[in-house]
């Protein structure tokens, strides 16, 4: 074997010796793809904020502070996240303009699906469902329908953080149909849209 052949298959040995092992464990399965952070399973948390009337100044006159519980779960695939949650809220009697007078807010709850995107500790996402929203008599009203089913729609952000915990901040827009009101000038239906803005705190398990 000649002295070039020699050094050439040397050197191909040595590569080996040395590349081998890194280009296997390339080529092997890994596991590093799953994202750092994950965001599945059951949570529960509270949030609290303020209902307001109209857009854009939520601590405009007639809004109320609110506050209430949540509970959900989410699965998350890459990053990718989907959930379903409830939730109970008090109103604080955020006020609407009807026929003749005006009617408040008062409870709430509503069930709602979420999806969105995870960039690692953060997530983006919306949500919509169904909402169930109280409404008492106010200001020269005698009568209001009481319980009305609407829908939500909404958004947010959230912020996890070790030990489980996260914290968020989330806008949702409810449209109910069809409120019966009755004052002095007869009695009305009207189609109320109300907003919510809330930062809360969940703890996942």
């Amino acid at each position: 074997m000649s002295s070039r052949v020699k050094i050439v298959v040397t050197a191909a040995s040595l590569a080996f010796c040395l590349f081998g092992p890194a280009m296997a464990a390339d080529l092997s399965p890994t596991y590093n793809d799953r994202p750092a952070f994950q965001w599945s399973g059951a949570y529960v948390g509270v949030h609290g904020g303020t209902a307001f009337t109209g857009m854009p100044n939520p601590f405009a006159g007639r809004n109320g502070f609110s506050g209430g519980v949540q509970a959900g779960y989410n699965q998350q695939m890459g990053p990718t996240v989907l959930g379903a949650e409830i939730e109970g809220s008090y109103l604080g009697g955020a006020e609407h303009d009807v026929q003749g007078g005006k009617i408040k807010e008062k409870w709430r709850g509503a069930a709602k699906a979420k999806a969105g995107l995870s960039f690692d500790q953060t997530l983006l996402f919306g949500t919509g469902g169904v909402a169930l929203t109280k409404f008492d008599k106010g200001d020269n009203v005698s009568s209001a329908d009481g319980w009305k089913v609407g829908y939500l729609l909404g958004a947010g952000i959230e912020q996890g953080f070790a030990g489980g915990l996260s914290a968020k901040v989330e806008y949702d827009y409810v449209r109910t149909l069809g409120v019966e009101t009755t004052s002095a000038l007869g009695t009305s239906k009207t189609t109320i849209g109300s907003h919510e803005l809330k930062a809360g705190i969940n703890y996942r398990f």
